[in-house]
């Protein structure tokens, strides 16, 4: 009976980690952000026919170039009250993501040729896609996938993420600590959101948002949209931090009754017992 209880409680604690995943995104939001599909912290500029579905903005800087001959089916914000308080939601995005602990470590890796599960990917420094990541869903409608990086997120020419098994583009979420830079052509999807400049080359698409808080959004012949996502943007929402606060207690709680039945189990098999036991 003891045993089976201690098997119990150490499936309890798997669970826990693996739904630390919900928790993180379920306490982020991306607030008033959720209807730009692209936000730049100093300028966004732009070459070329680039179709923005859904809002355009820049806050602080004030700059935003290259409308037309891009064109935006939103609204543009530059440098006032609604940029601001976006760059301010994405900014509570942001560090809910860099808090988040990470379920694995692909310091090293090259995302391209990969097929991950739901979960919260690191690098500790830069992060490369070089062919396709293909993320399964495992038809899970609400999907999460987190990645982190250190420092930057490079693609090469014509690289893809790619979804399958259900799943929602926008429930893919990039916290890059410094640039990311999408090479010509590549098929992008998720929320993309770095501390500093996002550029994208000739031709590279997103299913999902370009956010930069601090530095430029650079365009060339691009399509930028969240209109593929599920209603909302991603999964459930609500108010942020601290995170992941349940998933991390969890783990404590169990992790106790977890030793406590380990000591049980000890003691129950150095106790004596059976007719020449001492009274």
């Amino acid at each position: 009976m003891l045993r089976r209880f201690v098997r119990l409680l150490a499936g309890l604690a798997f669970a826990a980690g693996l739904c630390g995943v919900a928790v993180v995104w379920a306490q982020s939001t991306l607030g008033t952000a959720q209807s730009f599909a692209v936000l730049g912290g100093s300028t966004v500029t732009n070459t070329g026919p680039s179709v923005i579905t859904g809002d355009l903005g820049v806050s602080p800087g004030t700059a935003i170039t290259g409308f037309p001959p891009g064109t935006a089916t939103g609204t543009i914000h530059a440098a006032d009250a609604v940029a601001l308080q976006a760059q301010n939601d994405v900014t509570t995005q942001y560090n809910a993501l860099a808090s988040a602990a990470c379920s694995a470590d692909l310091t090293g890796q090259d995302l391209g040729g990969l097929t991950l599960i739901p979960g919260i990917y690191c690098f500790s420094s830069s992060a490369q896609l070089t062919g396709t990541l293909t993320l399964n869903a495992q038809g899970n409608a609400n999907a999460a996938f987190i990645f982190k990086t250190g420092s930057t997120l490079t693609t090469a020419s014509a690289s893809s993420v790619v979804m399958i098994n259900g799943g929602n583009p926008c429930g893919v979420a990039w916290q890059i600590g410094s640039s990311a830079t999408l090479g010509t052509t590549t098929s992008f999807i998720g929320n993309l959101i770095a501390l500093q400049s996002i550029t994208l080359n000739t031709g590279a698409n997103i299913i999902g948002r370009a956010l930069a808080r601090n530095g430029a959004v650079t365009l060339d012949t691009n399509n930028v949209s969240f209109a593929a996502c599920s209603v909302g943007g991603g999964p459930p929402s609500l108010p942020p931090p601290p995170v992941p606060a349940l998933a991390t207690w969890a783990m404590i709680v169990l992790a106790g009754l977890l030793a406590l039945a380990g000591y049980w189990t000890l003691r129950s098999r150095q106790s004596p017992s059976g007719p020449h036991a001492r009274a």
